[in-house]
């Protein structure tokens, strides 16, 4: 919820990770999607993909990591190598935290198929008993930076009181896992093909904020898996900004 009064100063936003599931459905390309629960301080209510805040601990680089470095994600998202660690990191930790799907495998060539015993190391990192890091030392794991794939960058509007620098991740659901939504921070979630979704929005039926409608747009442009890890992608940063009109506060993209 935006204030009256939009002239203060702007409030430090905190870095975030977004990863955007997607996978072949008998119908088209689908991607896996949540709604916050209705009372939650952040976009309760709204639609939205898996991800969250960064935490501290996200930095951490003893991880075993396979696929492209984070100077190599740096690069990509024009941030610091520390802070590229950390969204990857964050990318992987919030996608099994509110889904159930490990981008993590046994190898740097393999993926882990079913997540379902990892169920108690799951609760844990929500309840921040456990850090990425430790988690995979344990199991023997390794992160598959590999299979994430930089999407895009949004700034949450400069009048807002609680401010993310989100960096958005697609990942290809993998073989043998499934997403099953289980997290007190949603009332719902489901596969939905991305049109479906925007109908919804447009009809009433789910809240959307313009990271995600937009991201659903152009994942319904594309329109397969393979077109979309083959898009071509240069991230920038997008800050929409909050302007009043009469009693309403709209929402400008640039």
């Amino acid at each position: 919820m935006a204030p009256a009064d939009l002239t203060g100063p702007p409030v430090t936003p905190r870095d975030a990770a977004t990863v955007v599931l997607v996978r072949d459905g008998e119908a088209g390309l689908e991607a896996f999607l949540l709604r916050r629960v209705a009372g939650m301080a952040f976009a309760g209510g709204m639609t939205v993909f898996p991800g969250g805040g960064v935490d501290r601990r996200d930095a951490d680089t003893s991880v075993a990591w396979s696929g492209p470095p984070p100077s190599w994600w740096a690069e990509r998202f024009g941030c610091t190598v520390e802070l590229a660690t950390a969204l990857v990191c964050a990318a992987v930790r919030e996608t099994f935290e509110e889904s159930g799907v490990l981008l993590a495998g046994p190898s740097a060539s393999s993926v882990v198929a079913d997540t379902r015993g990892f169920a108690g190391a799951r609760a844990a990192l929500v309840a921040r008993e456990l850090s990425l890091a430790q988690f995979l030392a344990a199991e023997g794991l390794v992160l598959r930076a590999d299979l994430l794939r930089p999407w895009a960058n949004w700034l949450t509007p400069v009048e807002e009181p609680r401010r993310y620098d989100t960096y958005f991740f697609v990942a290809v659901l993998p073989s043998g896992q499934r997403a099953d939504g289980a997290t007190t921070e949603a009332s719902d979630a489901a596969w939905q093909r991305p049109a479906d979704a925007l109908a919804e929005w447009k009809s009433g039926q789910r809240a959307l904020m313009p990271p995600t409608w937009v991201t659903l747009a152009e994942l319904d442009e594309l329109g397969t898996v393979s077109a979309v890890l083959s898009a071509g992608r240069t991230v920038s940063k997008v800050i929409p900004k909050l302007v009043r009109d009469g009693d309403v506060l709209r929402v400008v993209l640039p």
